[in-house]
């Protein structure tokens, strides 16, 4: 007699589920990040191969998200998100190999951000779409602001972990760690069903060969300007921060005398802030209008993360400052997803999500390694000479070692904050995103029924 094989969870269960393996897994993967952070600018104490890191995680991405939209959309969504963990074990297993054999060098590192960076770029499009059909849209910031808590609030105690961990166990224990909550993510994801989503006629739409439907996701955006305006807002936004996020580990460890622990005082107060904002988003679930979300949480990171961060001198003041300025990530972020999974087609979710972050995160590769060389070789030589630069912000940001990642701090805010006030004045196209755009559900499935019918 064949036995029945027991019903996976489905809806919120199912998605708490899935979300639970996940937070276990970034928790252990951003105690290796700590980790490998704090060896490779000791071993180097170089900003710009930080930076490399960084841009080594990212190109994969922006080289190949048209393809992993198509993808997702194509295919069954909880089998690329599958695919994409198992992508991250082999990265942290080379790292494993080189390490144990005494032969890790920065090389490694940018070959496994490199291999991690792929990964992930099948993951986002998938688990962003697969909120979209897990869960009803009246939950979607609710979602949201629970995701944003596997981004930010293992940083809380990751940095704990790590220290904690390795005295005992060592760097291989860490990495070995990771790889294990990465095959608990993976299990975690068997239990659940996540059902594909019905065909609309945008859907149909953008069917043809894989090169066209590659190219759907950017049409899609380009053809709907407030999409578009509000893309190009965030990737002004992401090109200043990046000026000053970038070299934040490295200013940290030079204001403080390379002292790893308080540099984990502040990134774990960063994350503190950032799993505040994100419980606050999952219980009240943010303004009514997105939007306001939005405009209110980055004219406050401006204000708060970047501006006041940098004109700090202390690390008790570092610490609050970050904390709070964490806070207003969750909003903005979680406010923006659900206007993108409120608007857009599930069945071509995979494909936009895809080209909307490639666009937003077009010049991710050349702000780190950029941020870096500013910091090395501009900023900071110029603020501790007596020349310069230092004669005009010397008396804000000092003239020691790690003044000019402050000045960059101090600028990158007084931008950010511009920028916002030209939208809020001059855009109308973004002000109003909500009102000029149907949601999803109001659009037609190609049987005829509305597109948010069962």
């Amino acid at each position: 007699m064949l036995r029945r094989r027991p019903p996976r969870l489905a809806g919120m269960p199912g998605f708490a589920l899935v979300w639970s393996g996940q937070i276990l897994s970034v928790l252990a993967s951003s105690a290796t990040s700590f980790a490998l952070t704090i060896w490779a600018y000791q071993e180097y104490g170089s900003a710009t191969a930080l930076g490399v890191v960084s841009t080594s995680f990212i190109l994969p991405f922006l080289i190949l998200s048209p393809i992993a939209g198509v993808m997702v959309d194509r295919y069954n969504r909880k089998l690329m998100m599958m695919v994409s963990d198992l992508v991250a074990v082999l990265a942290t297993g080379g790292i494993i190999y080189f390490h144990v054999s005494g032969g890790l060098r920065m090389p490694h590192l940018y070959v496994a951000a490199a291999i991690t960076g792929l990964g992930h770029t099948f993951q986002w499009p998938a688990y962003s779409a697969a909120i979209s059909v897990m869960i009803p849209k009246e939950q979607y910031h609710r979602a949201n602001g629970m995701m944003s808590l596997v981004e930010s609030g293992p940083g809380v105690f990751a940095p704990l972990l790590a220290g904690a961990l390795y005295p005992m166990v060592g760097l291989t224990g860490i990495l070995v760690l990771d790889v294990s909550t990465f095959l608990a993510a993976i299990a975690a994801l068997l239990l659940v069903d996540i059902p594909q989503p019905v065909k609309t006629v945008e859907g149909q739409a953008g069917k043809g060969n894989f090169l066209r439907e590659a190219v759907y996701g950017f049409r899609y955006i380009f053809e709907r300007k407030s999409l578009l305006h509000l893309l190009l807002f965030f990737l002004a936004l992401n090109f200043v921060i990046g000026l000053s996020y970038n070299v934040m580990d490295p200013f940290i460890l030079e204001r403080t005398g390379n002292s790893s622990v308080q540099l984990g005082y502040v990134r774990s107060a960063a994350a503190i802030g950032s799993v505040v904002g994100g419980l606050l988003v999952s219980l009240w679930g943010g303004f009514k209008r997105r939007m306001k979300s939005i405009l209110l949480g980055e004219a406050l990171t401006g204000t708060v993360a970047l501006l006041l961060f940098g004109l700090g001198r202390s690390v008790a003041f570092w610490i609050a400052v970050a904390g709070i300025g964490a806070m207003f990530g969750p909003f903005v972020n979680g406010a923006s997803q659900a206007i993108w999974q409120a608007k857009v087609a599930p069945d071509v979710q995979g494909r936009v999500f895809s080209a909307r972050r490639m666009i937003a995160y077009a010049i991710g590769p050349i702000t780190p390694v950029f941020a870096g060389v500013l910091a090395d070789y501009v900023t900071e030589p110029a603020m501790v000479s007596p020349t310069g630069l230092s004669r005009v912000f010397g008396w804000l940001v000092g003239t020691s070692a790690g003044s000019g990642m402050a000045l960059q701090f101090v600028l990158s805010g007084l931008v950010y904050v511009a920028i916002v006030v030209c939208v809020v004045l001059f855009v109308p196209a973004i002000r109003y995103l909500e009102d000029r755009l149907p949601d999803h559900d109001q659009l037609v499935r190609v049987d005829g029924a509305p597109g948010g019918a069962d």
